[in-house]
């Protein structure tokens, strides 16, 4: 043991990820992974299984109204949870199982501590509001995780059914931005036109429109990528800390309203998710179109 260094761990981070971790869980994971890397022989199921334990004991806390306590422990589940993929990658010990395990995990945590802090917050106060806001962060956390799956279909879809039309092999310029996160749309477009295109690939932008619409979005892009935090600024693990972490250090009262806050954003940004996916669908056939066009002319 002992053979892992900081810049080891470092290095097997996503590459990109929500800001709550880079910021805020990330500097504590990535070292209490290399404690466990180099001292331990902790797998990674055992850290979900860890994860998943001090998840119950969280939601145990809130049912208690230990709100601070259960925020606390919540925190430190959440943090155990990142550790899980960082010693899997870096070991190569990762394994199918694990992903269905770390999944499940993550949202019998949100079901058990959504209950929790619902019934001791209807127990004191009698509102059946409370019980209303638990149900409702259970929904929009398995919406948001069944949605982005779902959204991924669509996109491969598209894709695909955009290289059938084309009648040529097509590269993506969000593939190409993938491969370049730095670099804006336009530098990417003249690298492509002066390396050639010389196997008669064809670069199609499924997201110009969304693009068109919100011009100013590249440049957000490459600044968040600039400090590895995607574009997706309230997911899933912005609401869970929200809810989970700072609704109840604030209190009662304040667990609400916060909720009521996250949730709607939350929702704001998975139908701006959507909205892009049905832009790009509709990109498919103008592309076709103008390579037609282009034939026609030469």
């Amino acid at each position: 043991m002992g053979r892992f260094t900081l810049d080891d761990v470092l290095a097997v981070r996503k590459p990109r990820d929500s800001w709550w971790t880079v910021f805020l869980v990330d500097p504590i994971a990535c070292r209490l992974a290399l404690l466990v890397a180099n001292h331990t022989s902790i797998t990674p199921n055992g850290l979900t299984r860890l994860s998943m334990v001090l998840g119950l004991t969280s939601a145990v806390c809130f049912a208690q109204e230990l709100l601070i306590a259960g925020a606390v422990l919540f925190f430190v589940s959440f943090t155990v949870d990142c550790m899980d993929g960082k010693i899997a990658r870096l070991k190569g010990t990762g394994t199918p199982f694990g992903l269905w395990l770390d999944y499940v995990g993550d949202r019998i945590r949100v079901l058990c501590c959504s209950f929790g802090i619902a019934s001791a917050l209807y127990a004191r106060t009698g509102d059946i509001v409370y019980v209303l806001a638990g149900a409702a962060v259970v929904v929009l956390d398995l919406f948001r995780y069944i949605n982005g799956p779902q959204l991924k279909r669509v996109r491969d879809s598209t894709r695909a059914a955009a290289r059938e039309s084309a009648g040529a092999e097509c590269v993506f310029m969000d593939e190409l931005l993938g491969a370049a996160p730095g670099s804006s749309t336009e530098q990417v477009r003249r690298d492509f036109e002066r390396t050639g295109d010389e196997d008669g690939r064809e670069l199609v932008d499924l997201q110009r429109g969304f693009r068109a619409q919100f011009p100013w979005y590249d440049r957000v892009r490459r600044f968040l990528v600039a400090h590895r935090v995607r574009s997706h600024l309230i997911s899933g693990i912005e609401f869970h800390a929200a809810v989970f972490v700072i609704g109840p250090v604030l209190g009662a009262v304040a667990w609400l309203w916060t909720s009521a806050l996250v949730g709607a954003l939350l929702l704001a940004f998975e139908c701006i998710l959507i909205y892009r996916a049905w832009l790009a669908s509709r990109e498919v056939p103008r592309a076709v179109s103008v390579r037609e066009r282009e034939k026609v002319l030469v």
